[in-house]
Formats: structure tokens, C-alpha cells, sequence
């Protein structure tokens, strides 16, 4: 009898993992872009002054963007936590899974902010009066490596948990 208990209970665990896997992976996302938004507001703009969130304006105005960027972070953080809070509370929060989305949205920002903000929209760079080059590569290949590892464990945590999934119904 108790083995049955224990295999009921794991059976509603993999169920509830499965069921709430994109709520997990969202929680990931949020956190992750906001905790590497917060690493980079903190460091780039605050202790080594390179640059502002939107650097084509007075310094007024790019302190302004950098106090808009930061509260933008921490509302990402903050949210992705009760999110997990709640996924806890079902017993359905899937470290890994959510890991990946951590990872997926710190890589997907990053690449974001390298490629759309640096280069087209030209509103910052990483630094100014210097060779941008060796910056922006660095910053851009450890972004996509950042957000293909978050990409591959999403897609071999899912898979992994269809298999469990399918092998105690």
C-alpha cells in the first residue's frame, strides 16, 4: 500500500511538473533577464561608468534611463519569484527547467542588448574611446553560448519529463 502512495504521489509530482512546465520556464525567463539586467545596470553603468541605458542625450537624461532600467530589472526578479513561489506552493517548480529559462532569458537579453540596442539601435555601447570590437565579440558569443545551454537542457528537460511521464501512466 505504501508503495502505491509513493508511486500516486510521484505520478501527480511528473503531472503537475508537466502541467505547469511553460509557467516554470517563464519564471526562469523573467528572472534571468532580470538578474543579468541587474548585473549589468550595477557594473557597466554604476561602478565602472561605460555607459547609460540611452546614452544619446544629457547625463540627466541617461541617469534617468539607467533608474527606469533598474526598476525594470528588479520588477522581472521579483516577479519571476512569486511565480516560483506559487509553483512551490502546487508542487510543480522544476529546477531545471527553470534553470534552462534562466539561462534562455540572461543569454536571450544580452544577445538582445548587444545586437538590437548596441548595433542597430545605437542607443548605448558597451564602452566608448576604445577598440569596440574585442567587447562587443566577447560580449556577443558569451551571450548566444549563455543562451544555447539554456536552450538545449529546456529541450532535454522536457524530453526527459514526456519519458517519466509516459513511463509511470
Amino acid at each position: 500500500m505504501f508503495t502505491k502512495n509513493v508511486n500516486s504521489s510521484m505520478k501527480s509530482n511528473y503531472s503537475n511538473r508537466y502541467a505547469y512546465s511553460n509557467r516554470n520556464l517563464w519564471s526562469g525567463f523573467l528572472f534571468g533577464l532580470g538578474f543579468v539586467a541587474f548585473i549589468d545596470e550595477t557594473v557597466f553603468h554604476q561602478l565602472l561608468h561605460w555607459h547609460h541605458f540611452y546614452d544619446r542625450s544629457t547625463t540627466s537624461i541617461g541617469l534617468i534611463s539607467d533608474g527606469l532600467f533598474h526598476a525594470f530589472s528588479w520588477l522581472a526578479t521579483v516577479g519571476a519569484l512569486f511565480m516560483v513561489g506559487d509553483l512551490k506552493r502546487r508542487s510543480a517548480w522544476w529546477y531545471m527547467r527553470w534553470q534552462g529559462g534562466v539561462l534562455i532569458g540572461a543569454g536571450g537579453f544580452n544577445l538582445y542588448d548587444g545586437i538590437i540596442q548596441h548595433k542597430l539601435m545605437r542607443i548605448h555601447q558597451i564602452r566608448y574611446n576604445v577598440d569596440i570590437l574585442p567587447y562587443d565579440l566577447v560580449w556577443n558569443i558569451a551571450a548566444a553560448i549563455i543562451l544555447i545551454i539554456g536552450i538545449i537542457i529546456t529541450i532535454h528537460i522536457q524530453n526527459k519529463l514526456k519519458r517519466e511521464l509516459h513511463a509511470h501512466a
